[in-house]
């Protein structure tokens, strides 16, 4: 019996000690110091530019950090976090070929030069660059499939961007 009653501490013990904590929203923030953010715009500085590609990433970043934390989105002024940059790269790059030496699928790469400064931390801010791709068919024009591989490269470059920010990754 007594052999019984220490299992049963034991293990009550253990469980109690082994307990696991996850963030289900990624951000890894503490709310009581972080409360606003400003996103400002990303220019086209590439060489090709696509317009809407500009308010596409905007609209995905703005989307992603508004989905996944509590902070308020203000516009200028002072904030507590900020996020600002510039898209630098729009390419188009040959990937496979085929027999006839021409290339059968074609990558388009986004770079985003990204600056993340936190006003409430030292040592906390990001100034990185930040690429996605995607390839399509080289039988498809660029202008058939471009909204949608934009949208999904920007979703991705948005995710790697906050997961390198405000997830603290």
């Amino acid at each position: 019996m007594l052999k019984r009653v220490f299992a049963i501490i034991s293990l009550i013990v253990v469980f109690q000690a082994c307990t696991i904590s996850y963030k289900f929203n990624g951000a890894a923030l503490n709310y009581d110091i972080y409360k606003t953010i400003s996103i400002s715009q990303f220019p086209i500085r590439a060489a090709l530019v696509y317009p809407p590609l500009q308010q596409t990433f905007e609209n995905q970043l703005t989307d992603m950090i508004t989905r996944q934390t509590r902070l308020q989105v203000i516009d200028s002024g002072n904030t507590d976090l900020r996020i600002e940059g510039e898209i630098t790269g729009y390419n188009l790059s040959p990937q496979a070929v085929n027999e006839n030496a021409y290339a059968s699928q074609t990558r388009l790469t986004v770079t985003v030069r990204v600056k993340y400064t936190d006003n409430k931390q030292d040592g906390q801010d990001v100034d990185q660059s930040f690429s996605a791709y995607r390839d399509f068919s080289s039988d498809q024009l660029l202008t058939d499939v471009q909204d949608e591989l934009c949208s999904e490269i920007c979703k991705e470059l948005a995710e790697l961007i906050f997961n390198a920010t405000l997830g603290n990754w």
